[in-house]
């Protein structure tokens, strides 16, 4: 008995069917992991039924103006819940990162690096692979699986890599301009700068000023700018009575919105409430959300800052 063939699609085709050009088709590809046609046995993409309504999907969700980037997150969450081929994509990601950096392998690890950077958003990386990393690494170091040496191998690329990156890009933004730093007494900057990446990809300018930052230079540097907002982070290890005697100094000296990040803004929440301060908590994404409606930005503006 035979079995019907899949009916099957080219891409001029599909670019014909949808509207889609082949060059966004392409990046859509490539740089989200939207869409995986087949390929013929020369390389050239096949698209099924199946992939056509996923773009028709795509583009009802960009006409009710919903960015790319929140679309990709969108379905990549869907995928994984519904035990698609994404599922243990960023568990297979994480292990050959952990496998290279046991082995202070720095090409391997950039390797590794790159292609989840290729396929998806920044923040989507941030949040699925960086910063499970980063505790996983801390958990071996804890459990002697690991060594200080191996987290500090990992620290300098990572802190190289990011910064490179970040400055790279930041000087071509013109959205609204946050100061960002860690509180005082604060010795880990890895959650401010992974902050601050995911802020200037959604087109942020960023003034950042690392870690350990006594307040009083932090108002000295929010008088001197044209800063719109500033933005602290800080772990969950900080006393909150030293934590709030900072917040509550500048937010009584300064007039421009105080946002607080990292575990501290969980342990310290009420305390930060009311030092008319703004608690973000860790999700990078739904910080932003909370600065754009903060910052009094247009619905269109809020959407191209948080989304």
């Amino acid at each position: 008995m035979q079995t019907a063939a899949i009916q099957s699609f080219p891409i001029r085709a599909v670019s014909e069917i949808t509207g889609v050009n082949s060059v966004t088709l392409r990046a859509w590809e490539r740089r989200y992991g939207l869409i995986k046609p087949m390929r013929t046995p020369k390389g050239h993409r096949l698209y099924s039924k199946q992939d056509i309504e996923l773009i028709q999907e795509i583009l009802d969700r960009l006409s009710q103006g919903v960015s790319i980037s929140q679309i990709a997150r969108d379905i990549l969450n869907k995928t994984s819940m519904d035990g698609g081929e994404h599922s243990d994509v960023w568990g297979q990601y994480c292990r050959q990162m952990i496998k290279a950096v046991s082995r202070f392998d720095e090409h391997a690890l950039e390797a590794v690096y790159n292609d989840a950077m290729s396929l998806y958003p920044v923040d989507v990386v941030t949040t699925r692979l960086i910063m499970p990393l980063l505790e996983e690494l801390g958990k071996r170091w804890k459990e002697k699986a690991g060594s200080i040496a191996e987290e500090h191998f990992f620290s300098v690329y990572l802190r190289n890599k990011l910064g490179a990156r970040f400055h790279h890009q930041n000087l071509r933004n013109s959205g609204p301009k946050l100061i960002m730093a860690c509180l005082p007494g604060e010795q880990h900057e890895f959650g401010i700068l992974l902050f601050a990446l995911t802020a200037h990809s959604k087109g942020y300018q960023v003034i950042l000023l690392g870690a350990d930052l006594p307040v009083t230079e932090l108002i000295q540097v929010a008088e001197r700018t044209d800063s719109q907002g500033v933005v602290l982070a800080g772990s969950a290890s900080l006393n909150c009575n030293s934590v709030m005697e900072d917040i509550n100094l500048l937010t009584g000296t300064i007039s421009t919105p105080v946002f607080i990040g990292g575990d501290v803004s969980s342990t310290c929440r009420d305390d930060i409430t009311k030092a008319s301060a703004f608690p973000l908590g860790k999700d990078l994404v739904g910080s932003l959300y909370i600065i754009a409606n903060r910052l009094h930005l247009s619905n269109t503006q809020a959407k191209a800052y948080s989304i």
